[in-house]
């Protein structure tokens, strides 16, 4: 399971009066691990950014001026989002921009959907949460998920908080399989018993310390509520 956590930043809101995106950042995730193998890439988008959006991220034309265009890394973001998971905050948004950058690039590109399936965590985070507020701030505050660096917004930071965030959201168990990927886990036959050694010295017992329980039980509260009260654990 690949899964691709992504974010972008614009010159201004709407791609229909010629907006551009000038920052992508995207975070890997496979089987729910990140990876490091992310995706960073600021944008020359040849016009000016409104102000109300340096404001936003701190973004300027200036730092900009020697940055590629989405022409020249299209390609390569192409191969690294095809055929994953993409994971993003209000994801219309984003995904109208890059499919406007793609059909800028070249008349027969592919649009986003083509690629890959998308997943919105805004609307996750409303059905989990209705009526409450659901921004990435907000949700870093529900889910104890440290946002301190976030003085501006930045789309490789904001993803890596949004995956953060995502794995809180939808947390608990993945899967109960200790077979190998196409193996079924209840194929019994598969797998040899093998008996210890009984002149082998007796495994050491490590305990939890204090403030590991402490940190486990933060955690199954944070699962309860996303679940809605259905954290088995904490009916132990």
């Amino acid at each position: 399971m690949r899964q691709i956590v992504l974010d972008t930043e614009t010159t201004g809101l709407e791609p229909s009066e010629g907006h551009r995106i000038i920052e992508i950042g995207c975070v890997e995730l496979v089987e729910r691990r990140l990876t490091r193998n992310n995706f960073h890439q600021y944008l020359q988008p040849d016009r000016e950014i409104d102000q109300g959006a340096v404001n936003v991220h701190g973004i300027t034309n200036e730092f900009l001026r020697d940055k590629p265009r989405f022409a020249d890394v299209a390609e390569d973001f192409i191969a690294y989002i095809q055929g994953a998971e993409l994971i993003i905050h209000n994801a219309s948004f984003d995904v109208g921009f890059l499919d406007n950058e793609l059909g800028l690039w070249r008349q027969d590109a592919p649009r986003v959907q083509d690629l890959c399936r998308v997943t919105d965590s805004l609307t996750m985070a409303r059905k989990l949460h209705p009526g409450q507020r659901n921004s990435l701030d907000a949700l870093c505050k529900r889910y104890a998920v440290d946002n301190s660096r976030r003085d501006l917004h930045g789309a490789l930071l904001d993803a890596e908080i949004l995956a953060d965030v995502y794995l809180s959201m939808t947390g608990g168990q993945v899967s109960l399989s200790f077979g190998t990927h196409g193996e079924s886990s209840s194929d019994n036959t598969r797998f040899a018993v093998r008996k210890l050694s009984t002149d082998r010295p007796p495994l050491p017992v490590v305990r939890a310390t204090a403030a590991e329980l402490a940190a486990h039980e933060e955690r199954l509260v944070v699962i309860d509520k996303a679940s809605n009260g259905q954290c088995l654990w904490l009916r132990v």
